[in-house]
């Protein structure tokens, strides 16, 4: 049976859904007018998290502090993120996309694949069945998507990241070459700066040049499973399924991928205390409890690994879950430089049941109390109104990258 993937991008995701929610409203499309996510509108602090289109003429970009921006265009429209809001608009499309196949995988809060193989009697047309799909969100739910079409994962991926926004596009093998192949090393899917700039250095500049490439060199150049695995990338091989997760598996997760390599533990440990921070507070607001965390990291081979530990009894305060979080990172580090870190909770547990103990452990109480007002503020005043100190310089990367959701919402 042929393979047959679709990929399915918002576009802009967090500044459109916050456009859309504006319009509604009566007020201004953001998407029509310089504007950015990211910081605090009256302070004008913090990091742009998204931009419109007409503030990327202005040669605003992702991840620039606010002040940057604000020099760039003075009229810059700033709005405070809302996960709230995303979640909620996320949960809208992902309902939207898997009414089409009973095999969905939520890649990201923005994005997903869905594995379309074996339903040509009922879509026969797969290039209409995708603006079908794209034109029903854009409709029904106000903000644009693009999908990519075609036989693997990978090569569905790089077609819905061609011209944007609510566009539809095809990478079939025989249309890698001319369609792909003459983009720069660095667009290539899960290809990080530091592989890129190796491959540029040995004059492997773009994607053609690295398909084309003796795999042996390559190897050489950024390590045997990186080298295999972009090799394969760039001739538009991959083999993975879309995987849909059990139900069971249901919880509550952050994934981080850093630019620059996390090697010490007083880094790694700063960046999992903000993922706990948003993770539990997204879990304490759906007034559940987690019996098990676990921590993932990613080495700069590619390599993936996980440790997990299950509780005696659930909890959802910050500070116990950090506290695991940090015992496990320890455990399992050997102290390579890692891409990526992150942390899940599940197992999760929405009775409301606690298990009471006749001894008040004071230190509990005092964390719970915290957590509450942390919550109670950000509640009133946006996610950006109170942080820990420990984390002020990595926390929006955590916040604004895409996974801080509930998985399978």
């Amino acid at each position: 049976m042929d393979r047959l993937v679709f990929h399915i991008d918002v576009n802009s995701a967090f500044l459109s859904w916050e456009a859309v929610r504006r319009v509604a409203n009566g007020e201004p499309d953001l998407r029509l007018i310089p504007s950015a996510i990211g910081g605090d509108p009256e302070k004008r602090t913090g990091i742009v998290v998204a931009k419109s289109i007409p503030a990327k003429k202005y040669g605003i970009t992702t991840g620039e502090p606010m002040s940057m921006a604000i020099r760039k265009c003075p009229e810059l429209v700033i709005a405070k993120p809302d996960f709230s809001l995303y979640v909620k608009n996320s949960r809208a499309f992902k309902a939207v996309c898997k009414e089409y196949t009973p095999c969905m995988e939520s890649f990201s809060i923005d994005e997903v694949f869905i594995d379309m193989s074996g339903m040509k009697n009922i879509y026969p047309d797969p290039i209409k069945t995708a603006y079908e799909i794209k034109d029903r969100i854009r409709d029904e739910l106000g903000f644009t998507v693009n999908v990519g079409i075609a036989c693997n994962k990978v090569c569905a991926k790089m077609a819905s990241d061609f011209e944007k926004p609510d566009k539809v596009h095809t990478l079939f093998p025989e249309e890698i070459p001319a369609k792909m192949w003459g983009l720069p090393v660095g667009d290539l899917f899960t290809c990080g700066k530091s592989s890129a700039a190796k491959l540029i250095a040995a004059d492997i500049k773009t994607i053609g040049d690295l398909a084309n490439a003796d795999i042996s060199f390559v190897k050489q150049l950024i390590g045997e499973k990186q080298g295999q695995h972009l090799h394969d990338f760039a001739n538009g091989i991959d083999e993975s399924p879309v995987t849909e997760e059990r139900e069971e598996a249901k919880g509550y997760s952050a994934e981080t991928t850093v630019e620059d390599d996390l090697d010490s533990l007083d880094k790694i440990n700063r960046m999992l205390l903000a993922q706990a921070d948003v993770v539990a507070a997204r879990m304490r607001h759906e007034e559940a409890k987690c019996r098990c965390i676990g921590v993932t990291y990613r080495n700069l081979e590619f390599a993936t690994r996980s440790h997990q530990k299950k509780l005696h009894e659930s909890t959802d305060v910050t500070e116990v879950i950090y506290d695991i979080a940090k015992q496990l990172i320890a455990e399992c580090w050997n102290g390579e430089p890692l891409r990526l870190i992150g942390l899940s909770l599940t197992d999760i547990d929405r009775d409301g049941f606690e298990q009471m103990s006749f001894i008040v452990d004071e230190r509990k109480e005092k964390m719970k109390k915290l957590d509450n007002a942390l919550d109670s503020l950000r509640g009133r005043f946006g996610d950006d109104s109170v942080k820990r100190a420990s984390t002020m310089d990595i926390d929006k990367r955590v916040n604004r990258k895409h996974k801080a959701e509930m998985d399978n919402g």
